[in-house]
């Protein structure tokens, strides 16, 4: 009988510290999600599965269980042994998934984009192609770029062409964009008019109070500032498949405390109409 309760309870050891293991692994490792839509044709199609690597810009370290309930939480993160690079593609919580007007974090909701912009960089899009400020290295999907260029603003897709900040008197489209500077941590921005409408759900968000204009002046909460200085770091964010993607153009700025980790390979990847293996895309890396 002892030897039996020994084993028993030698069992239960091991598989608590394969859990521990498990627990750690997806936290400071890999984990892995399916893709479900188009948006990152022709990188990533519906029915793969990609290993995503937490390690490389380092796992974050939140309460899991609050968050689930829709509360706010702290986010910090481990230190990783690199940083996010343009080109990167990026799998991170959905920062509006429960509305348009305030960032926040929904658990259960994710996307994958490729990383366009990075902290510090000046993005524009010219005629449907993006251009950051001092660089001659192309980023995103560059045929989709020409498709966007090619396309007509007919009236019947006009709208369907406005982009973030969606405001009639800045008049950004998916077409033509910019100059955006994306915030860094510790970078200063004058506040105006046009930063209120650039910046207002990123410092609402860092502040926790909201960020208003009034008879001329800029309120966070009842303080009137003429400037700001970011405390987070930001990215934007696009798909490949531009034509057929909400990301950055349409929704603004990601917060790095939001990505979850860099895309690295796609370790099975299924047809699905007819569920069959897609065997040549299986460990076929991401780029």
């Amino acid at each position: 009988m002892l030897c039996i309760f020994n084993r028993l309870l030698s069992t239960v050891f091991w598989i608590c510290i394969l859990g521990l293991v498990w627990l750690v692994l997806q936290v400071i490792g890999f984990t892995s999600f399916r893709i479900p839509t188009d948006s990152m044709l022709p990188t990533l199609q519906p029915g793969d599965c990609i290993l995503v690597n937490k390690g490389i810009m380092g796992g974050r370290i939140f309460d899991v269980f609050a968050s689930a309930e829709g509360d706010e939480v702290d986010i910090s993160r481990l230190p990783g042994w690199q940083k996010l690079k343009r080109n990167d593609v990026v799998v991170f919580n959905d920062p509006y998934a429960r509305s348009n007007d305030y960032m926040s974090m929904d658990l259960m909701r994710y996307y994958v984009k490729r990383c366009i912009a990075l902290p510090g960089d000046t993005l524009e899009i010219v005629q449907g192609h993006y251009r950051i400020k001092g660089l001659d290295e192309p980023v995103g999907n560059m045929k989709a770029q020409e498709r966007m260029a090619r396309l007509v603003p007919a009236d019947s897709v006009r709208v369907m062409l406005r982009s973030y900040p969606w405001d009639e008197y800045v008049g950004w489209t998916v077409q033509n964009f910019g100059p955006l500077a994306i915030p860094a941590k510790g970078q200063t921005v004058r506040m105006d008019s046009t930063a209120v409408k650039l910046y207002r759900n990123l410092i609402g968000w860092e502040q926790k109070r909201p960020l208003n204009r009034k008879d001329n002046q800029v309120l966070l909460g009842d303080s009137v500032i003429t400037e700001y200085r970011f405390q987070e770091d930001y990215y934007f964010v696009g798909g490949d498949h531009m034509e057929n993607s909400k990301d950055s153009r349409y929704w603004g700025l990601l917060p790095e405390a939001y990505i979850v980790g860099v895309a690295t390979r796609i370790w099975k990847s299924v047809d699905q109409t007819t569920d069959d293996i897609r065997w040549n895309r299986v460990f076929k890396k991401i780029e």
